[in-house]
């Protein structure tokens, strides 16, 4: 008998292997954002393993709903843990936000137009947005990005039955 391992330890062992990626990228200093694919590819393997996984099941059916919704399963365990690391990932690097509050100032230094208290308000609330900023678009970017995932291996899967 073959174990089988739901959804979401699936989306578990996923988010796992993604973070250990970004940690690699991370420490290795390289800054081309490039390398944030192979994060994705990892993510979209895992979708794949597991509507693969639920096309292997005697018990499938084969619907788009079926697989839909076991790749959700999947994706949102791996969300919610990749937003869990993009905190704590944050904490670790206080830097991004004086980096933030740096390139804020600079731009308003170009742009003109405002006096030096305004631009260091202007960059004090830049400092204190980004982590919100950041945690946002990391939840809507996995969430747009799972769903891409199992919407297209959901439609692979219902058209092989």
């Amino acid at each position: 008998m073959q174990l089988q391992l739901k959804p979401a330890v699936k989306g578990l062992i996923t988010a796992l292997l993604m973070i250990v990626a970004a940690l690699i990228i991370d420490q290795t200093g390289n800054t081309n954002p490039r390398f944030q694919y192979f994060v994705y590819l990892i993510y979209g393997t895992g979708i794949f393993w597991t509507l693969y996984a639920k096309s292997r099941q005697e018990d499938t059916i084969g619907s788009f709903k079926e697989y839909f919704s076991t790749g959700f399963r999947c994706f949102i365990i791996i969300t919610l843990l990749m937003v869990v690391f993009t905190i704590i990932f944050l904490k670790m690097h206080p830097e991004f936000l004086e980096q933030e509050a740096i390139a804020t100032k600079e731009y308003y230094i170009q742009k003109g137009g405002k006096t030096p208290a305004e631009m260091e308000e202007l960059a004090n609330m830049a400092k204190k947005r980004y982590p919100v900023l950041v945690i946002s678009l990391s939840i809507f970017r996995y969430l747009l990005i799972g769903t891409g995932f199992t919407v297209f291996f959901s439609l692979l899967f219902t058209r092989r039955k």
